[in-house]
């Protein structure tokens, strides 16, 4: 069967029209308009993985706190190298269970590098250049849990270890009820003479605050319905409803970097990674210092988020690495439409301990979060529609689909009230038919980030000859991308291990000294003072630059020998020592 693939250097484009060349034979029978449960996005990687044994491999990372697999696909192409040789990218989604779409891009993800490996000429260079370690669901739980349960748009954001919420002992006792039996937790509203609301004249389904008016005893209110919280009743009798729901915490909260306490980050766990899930993730993170870039999927709101999380003052974020963010963001925001490249501490809200602090401050990882989907994307003049456009492309584009009329209810602690509003599918997911182009246009950004990954090579080796048996050998290491083999967070803070340029002189060669210089036209170097056989490059290559470096030897006839430049996030390069200077 054909699939109809985009081709990667028109990734940013949709047209309605199609070509030949546009079109590739794909393995796996796959559709992109649906969203699909924990069983059936596992069943997915499995097929993939099953079709393409000589690209990638399905493992597990651990089991959730349920018993599910946190699922991994490692793509790479054994042919160019091992994985760990290569610059890795991390991409993962559904931390949070109710962000269900988040899975489907990074499965979406999987299946266009996989099956237009041998189509799309810029996709077969960027695997065989490349690893991407793809964990389409860090919530297994909260995933299945969210399709399988009645829930609200906005629940259940957390994995679903028994958590005793409201502290009285009790674990999970009091969560929401589907009293209206339509799968949804809805809201309710309560009948009240005094109410702050009253329903719209001309569509009853919306409830529109009414302005209060003097009475005899103070301000008094004319509406007849007031707000009522999340549909549920008041399970443990402590006089409240839907305090202690299942879960209720957030994962993405409890990485190490700047992780606080409950009582100043709320949702966070007693420690660093407190949760099976993420300590999964974690460890396998850690032990892959390889990893270059990161990308870690979201809903809603059409954001490209990267951090600081939180304010630390100027030391967060060098110029050059901020440069660096900026070239990749503004990048989205043309390839994402509606889509807001932010700073998320300044532009959003404060985080501590989320998973952009440790993988980018912690680790020095350039990444971002998105956050997918926007409301904006309703709306042909880019606005935000207010409750009564919501109604109208719910009516018009979905015929209704993802509202539940109100319904009356008698509620053990309230009496009357209105049960219904939007489903658990309206407003932070896309239509099904929207579904595989925010796929795609998220992806294509994400392979622009991954595009851009260090890659360096030699680009000049200069030798000179000074005088009797003493020679000078310049060498100008270069890195065609944004970048750089090592970013400033990690030079700064000593996390990783720094670049090292190995020298190893030939027969009668010997090294005197080596070290760093401006350029080839310098007349001064800085030498290494120990071991410069073995240069220590602790701010690595620069992106889309180059650094020089300076070798003095002693050597009768024109010097040999063989250098290798290392890095952790970029493929070693080696050359030798030309007979002739270039």
């Amino acid at each position: 069967m054909k699939f109809i693939l985009m081709s990667f250097a028109f990734a940013t484009l949709f047209t309605s029209t199609i070509t030949a060349q546009d079109q590739i034979k794909a393995e796996v029978d796959m559709s992109f308009n649906v969203l699909r449960d924990f069983e059936e996005l596992s069943s997915a990687f499995e097929a993939l993985a099953e079709a393409h044994p000589e690209l990638c491999s399905l493992t597990s990372l651990g089991s959730s706190s349920q018993g599910r697999d946190i699922w991994m696909l490692t793509i790479n192409n054994p042919l160019t190298g091992e994985d760990t040789d290569k610059p890795a990218m991390w991409i993962d989604g559904n931390v949070h269970g109710n962000e269900v779409q988040a899975g489907d891009v990074v499965l979406y993800t999987a299946w266009y590098l996989l099956e237009a490996y041998d189509e799309v000429p810029a996709i077969k260079e960027l695997v065989d250049s490349t690893v991407f370690y793809l964990a389409p669901s860090v919530n297994p739980d909260g995933r299945a849990g969210w399709f399988r349960d009645a829930h609200s748009p906005h629940s259940n954001r957390s994995g679903l270890k028994p958590t005793d919420n409201d502290q009285d002992g009790l674990f999970d006792e009091d969560g929401p009820e589907d009293l209206d039996g339509d799968g949804n937790i809805g809201r309710m509203w309560k009948a009240d003479p005094n109410g702050t609301h009253r329903r719209n004249e001309r569509d009853p389904r919306i409830f529109e605050r009414v302005d209060p008016v003097p009475g005899p005893d103070g301000r008094i209110m004319r509406g007849q319905w007031s707000r009522a919280g999340t549909e549920g009743i008041d399970n443990d009798g402590d006089g409240k409803i839907n305090e202690d729901s299942e879960g209720g915490y957030d994962m993405n909260r409890d990485w190490p970097s700047d992780w606080k306490p409950t009582f100043v980050q709320r949702g966070a766990g007693n420690y660093p990674f407190a949760y099976p899930e993420t300590r999964a993730v974690g460890d396998f993170i850690r032990a892959h210092p390889n990893i270059a870039a990161g990308q870690s999927y979201h809903n809603a709101g059409g954001m490209i988020l990267r951090g600081p999380g939180a304010e630390y003052g100027n030391s967060a974020y060098s110029r050059r690495d901020s440069a660096t963010y900026e070239a990749l963001g503004t990048a989205g925001e043309e390839m994402l439409p509606h889509y807001r490249y932010m700073v998320l501490y300044s532009d959003l809200y404060p985080v501590h301990g989320g998973f952009v602090n440790w993988i980018a401050e912690g680790l020095g990882v350039v990444s971002f979060t998105n956050e997918l989907w926007s409301d904006k994307r309703i709306l042909q003049n880019g606005q935000t529609p207010d409750e009564e456009g919501r109604l109208r492309w719910n009516d018009r584009m979905l015929f209704g689909q993802n509202f539940t009329d109100w319904t009356e209810y008698d509620h053990p602690t309230h009496g009357k009230v209105l049960i219904g509003g939007p489903t658990k599918y309206s407003g932070r997911t896309p239509p099904p038919f929207m579904v595989e182009e925010e796929s795609h246009r998220n992806f294509a950004f994400t392979m622009f980030h991954a595009s851009q990954m260090p890659k360096i090579r030699l680009q000049h080796i200069d030798v000179t000859h000074l005088d009797g048996d003493l020679w000078e050998i310049d060498i100008e290491i270069a890195n065609d991308n944004l970048i750089p083999t090592r970013t400033d967070r990690a030079a700064n803070r000593d996390i990783g291990r720094p670049d090292i340029l190995m020298f190893t002189p030939g027969p009668g060669t010997s090294l005197l000294t080596a070290g760093t210089t401006r350029s080839r036209a310098e007349k001064t170097m800085t030498p290494q003072e120990h071991r410069p056989q073995r240069l220590l490059v602790d701010t690595g290559i620069p992106g889309r630059g180059f650094t020089t470096f300076r070798y003095l030897v002693q050597s009768e006839g024109p010097p040999t020998g063989e250098f290798e430049y290392l890095a952790e996030k970029a493929m070693n390069i080696s050359f030798s020592v030309p007979e002739e200077s270039p």
